[in-house]
């Protein structure tokens, strides 16, 4: 088969959608492997790796999309590489399409077969291509909060582990899956006072118990966000619902209780964002001023950081490319249930039904289309 890897068009988008190695790991099973010049520069990776690692490295994006059969990427492709999209094409990526109806639209007048990076679920339920992402995206979330609130960029000018004889900040985390816990873990590495609210109370006892209880676990009811929301100096939203839009969890009500300077991170933006008030924004312009907070709703986090995030996605999706070349995408989807879960679009049917309902779009039976 043969594989395209355009470069990354969005803001500061510096992740590729494969490093060398797994470059190297298709062209060792007879793959061919197109990779656009510069695609790799922002993760450290040069044309000259890509070459070494048995790539063929083409001038433009034009020509990785026009002769690949198979694009694998990192984000979902934007307006100006909707013109792109083909029907005898697999797109492979992240897509979040519940929160892109323009892209869904765009997918299904193409006739493109979109696989979708986040939906790929197992039987247990968990997202081992989004998981590494999530990660990072929890880790950058405690990071970038405590980064802003500082004074000068419109915080309150609390630390966020204080020091000795002060108060340590007030963290909440709404979530508590693999960004939550990600994001807990390095707000109590940094020792403030952390918060995790779910609606899994295994999953929070499981929180505690890993913890040994200095990670605080709470019931999350509106009631009581409402309540921890005002005490925050913190707020984390990492809320998911695999393939539907997040559902809106902190109210504008809600934000006009807390302190002045208060930031809210919003790591669900992707699927539309778990505040009432929140809306995406990029790394050159992150934040924005709801009633005296700072909300930071940047949708691609992890690509502040392609160096480690290009090699921990490759890690993850590296298998699954394997399976879609080797097989052909609809012979890896009968042999692989979680795969067959990532299927959006093909051929102009959608069959997710969570894009299907936030767009009221009709959806047709996987089953049928993969066969």
């Amino acid at each position: 088969m043969r594989i395209g890897v355009p470069r990354e068009v969005k803001n500061n988008e510096n992740r590729v959608g494969l490093a060398a190695a797994g470059v190297h790991e298709l062209a060792l099973r007879g793959h061919e492997v197109l990779v656009e010049s510069g695609a790799g520069a922002g993760a450290r990776v040069s044309d000259e790796d890509y070459v070494a690692a048995g790539a063929t490295v083409v001038a433009t994006a034009e020509e990785v999309w026009g002769q690949a059969e198979l694009i694998v990427k990192v984000k979902e492709p934007l307006p100006q590489e909707h013109h792109l999209l083909r029907r005898d094409q697999v797109l492979f990526t992240y897509l979040h399409l519940a929160a892109e109806e323009e892209l869904a639209r765009a997918l299904l007048e193409a006739g493109t077969t979109a696989i979708a990076y986040e939906t790929v679920q197992r039987e247990d339920r968990s997202l081992p291509l989004l998981a590494p992402m999530s990660g990072i995206a929890g880790r950058l979330a405690t990071q970038v909060a405590a980064y802003h609130l500082m004074s000068p960029l419109g915080g309150s000018g609390v630390l966020m582990g204080g020091v000795p004889g002060t108060a340590e900040a007030e963290v909440l985390v709404i979530g508590g899956g693999v960004v939550g816990e990600q994001a807990a873990m390095m707000a109590h590495g940094l020792h403030a006072n952390v918060t995790v609210m779910d609606l899994d109370v295994p999953r929070l006892h499981q929180i505690a118990t890993m913890h040994h209880g200095a990670i605080l676990t709470r019931y999350s009811t509106s009631l009581d966000i409402a309540e921890k929301v005002r005490d925050a100096d913190v707020v984390i939203g990492s809320v998911l619902i695999p393939g539907k839009r997040a559902p809106k969890l902190v109210t504008d009500e809600m934000v006009a209780t807390m302190k002045p300077g208060s930031v809210l991170v919003d790591v669900a933006i992707d699927q539309g964002g778990c505040f009432e008030n929140s809306h995406p924004t990029t790394h050159d312009d992150p934040t924005f001023r709801v009633h005296d907070t700072v909300f930071y709703c940047v949708g691609n986090m992890p690509g502040s950081v392609p160096v480690t995030a290009t090699a921990a996605l490759t890690n993850a999706t590296l298998p699954y490319v394997l399976k879609i070349a080797d097989l052909g995408w609809q012979e890896a989807m009968r042999r692989d249930a979680a795969l067959a879960q990532g299927l959006h679009t093909h051929h102009g049917s959608l069959v997710h039904a969570g894009t299907g309902e936030a767009h009221g779009i009709d959806v047709a039976d996987a089953a049928s289309v993969i066969g």
